[in-house]
């Protein structure tokens, strides 16, 4: 009898943290639709919700209501994260030379000093001299690694170990001063791009400038603001 009793309260508890789950499924489903109107199309939404859901289950299973009175609020860092996770284990960075993503970026500079819009990837292989579908997968991992937390944004361009050995709030404090001596319209982009995630067509269409260019800016703030940590540390 008394075994009957657990085995009901089991299944009960169970049966409510499921409840929990479900109840938040379609934040869940927003969150990785957010997330992947800034990434490529090679990543499937299907993929980011099914490991968002994943998560979300596993936290409402070990929820403590004592603990934490609003579910979402201790849920959804954690589910994002398991998202970022998940891009990180497709292991972007051993299919693309970080040197070939860097020379990329220095040719669309480049490019777009006498041009209005970004060079497709077939202009890209013509002028650098490289394999286009070399192109495509660099391009690809750049993009997906440009939704990551900026400090792995800036690892991505180093060349050295200083990002290893910054503490986090020196290097907060590195970027509110690039930031400060920027326009107001290049602090916004970073604010949409990184705080509100916003994709780059929403902040073209924010800011009523081309998405190439928004891109453009993004990039070279990343370079003045890893200049700055190296000058820091140097």
């Amino acid at each position: 009898m008394e075994s009957s009793r657990t085995n009901a309260y089991v299944s009960d508890l169970k049966f409510k943290e499921d409840e929990l789950a479900i109840q938040y499924l379609p934040a869940v489903k927003a969150m990785a639709f957010r997330l992947k109107e800034r990434l490529p199309s090679s990543i499937d939404f299907c993929d980011l919700s099914a490991i968002g859901t994943e998560e979300l289950v596993k936290l409402a299973r070990r929820y403590d209501i004592t603990q934490n009175d609003s579910f979402w609020g201790y849920a959804k860092t954690r589910v994002y994260g398991a998202m970022l996770d998940y891009l990180r284990s497709l292991d972007i960075l051993s299919r693309s030379n970080r040197k070939l993503i860097k020379a990329i970026e220095r040719a669309i500079n480049v490019y777009m000093a006498d041009n209005e819009d970004e060079p497709s990837n077939a202009q890209l292989a013509l002028i650098m001299g490289e394999d286009e579908e070399k192109i495509n997968e660099a391009r690809i991992a750049s993009e997906i690694y440009a939704v990551m937390p900026i400090d792995e944004q800036l690892s991505l361009n180093s060349d050295s170990t200083t990002l290893e050995t910054i503490e986090k709030e020196d290097l907060i404090e590195v970027i509110e001063n690039v930031l400060q001596g920027q326009s107001e319209r290049e602090q916004m982009i970073i604010q949409l791009y990184y705080f509100e995630e916003l994709s780059l067509k929403e902040i073209s269409e924010v800011l009523e400038i081309t998405e190439s260019r928004i891109s453009q800016i993004h990039k070279a703030l990343l370079i003045k603001i890893r200049d700055s940590i190296g000058a820091d540390n140097g």
